[in-house]
């Protein structure tokens, strides 16, 4: 299966709660998952390797795996 491609400033959704969230910080700190809830949107700030995506949500900027999102169509 091919990574999903967003652009910075794509809004996008979750579609799949993660197993767990980690902070988009220099210092990447595991979170609870609850902290982003299902079809809550961001937006991409950049991409990371590994297929990982800072997206910024209302309680914070993560690294969430692009499996675990959509972009919402404009």
């Amino acid at each position: 299966m091919a990574d999903k491609l967003f652009a910075v400033g794509d809004v996008v959704t979750v579609t799949t709660q993660p197993p767990y969230l980690k902070t988009a910080d220099p210092m990447p700190m595991l979170r609870p998952p609850d902290l982003v809830t299902l079809g809550e949107r961001g937006t991409i700030l950049e991409q990371k390797l590994g297929g990982y995506w800072a997206v910024r949500f209302e309680r914070g900027a993560f690294l969430i795996d692009g499996r675990y999102i959509d972009r919402v169509p404009s």
